[in-house]
């Protein structure tokens, strides 16, 4: 197994590409610490799907975007297992819209939960990783960051641009601890949201993808396993395209 013994923590592990991360983990032997800003079915069911799978698995409710709740959230995670080998920063929102209708509440919210909550955790367990002198770091990120998005208000983009550039930064500040810090970029992948779709949206989502088809969770699940494990430990400061060639960079 890939990941056996390894300390995992996933924030917004609740359901699709999240979950199937956590799955994944399981699976290679992690221990998982799934994170959520609030307690719910989605959570406990997955909770309870990975505990079944016979890994140990600790739900947490914390809102990323508040630091005292991310640092409160990472000694527990100490406390429960003496360390943290791998976090993966997924908790994330999207607004929909443009910059005409969109309000600086909801450019606010973005920000504070994509880029503030990403470096909240980042910070955070890198503190834990330091004193290990080891660690794995992945963000999930989006193809919206490198080319922008005309589908999302303005800040979602964006955010995801900042982290980007957060994890090369990152990549070089903690190369001297043996931390790596690495990116996935997803883009057209089968969730709820891309369920909502118009015919005409999915459509032309699809004539732009040479693959000619979406993604599945489990495909950017492989590409987060790949970076967290053994098999990467010569890559820091990538990000990672999950795009079925919609982007070739």
């Amino acid at each position: 197994m890939k990941l056996e013994g390894k300390v995992a923590l996933v924030t917004g592990a609740s359901r699709g590409i999240d979950k199937a991360i956590a799955l994944a983990f399981a699976r290679e032997g992690a221990h998982l610490v799934v994170n959520s800003s609030g307690s719910s079915e989605a959570l406990d069911l997955a909770v309870k799907e990975i505990s079944n799978m016979g890994g140990q698995c600790l739900p947490s409710i914390a809102d990323v975007g508040q630091m005292d709740q991310v640092e409160a959230m990472m000694a527990v995670v100490e406390k429960t297992f003496q360390g943290l080998d791998i976090l993966v920063n997924n908790a994330g929102i999207i607004r929909r819209g443009n910059i005409q209708t969109v309000t600086e509440e909801e450019w606010d919210q973005v920000m504070q939960v994509n880029l503030k909550g990403t470096f909240n955790c980042c910070k955070a367990a890198s503190e834990i990783m330091i004193r290990q002198r080891l660690g794995k770091i992945i963000n999930i990120t989006s193809v919206a960051g490198k080319v922008g998005d005309i589908t999302s208000a303005p800040g979602y983009g964006p955010s995801k641009a900042a982290i980007d550039n957060l994890t090369k930064s990152l990549a070089l500040q903690l190369a001297p601890y043996n931390i790596n810090v690495n990116a996935v970029a997803p883009h057209a992948i089968e969730t709820e949201m891309s369920a909502q779709w118009s015919k005409k949206k999915r459509k032309s989502v699809l004539e732009a993808i040479p693959l000619k088809r979406l993604g599945k969770p489990e495909e950017v699940a492989a590409a987060v396993l790949f970076l967290a494990s053994e098999d990467s430990d010569f890559i820091t400061g990538e990000i990672l395209d999950v795009n079925g060639g919609y982007l070739m960079d």
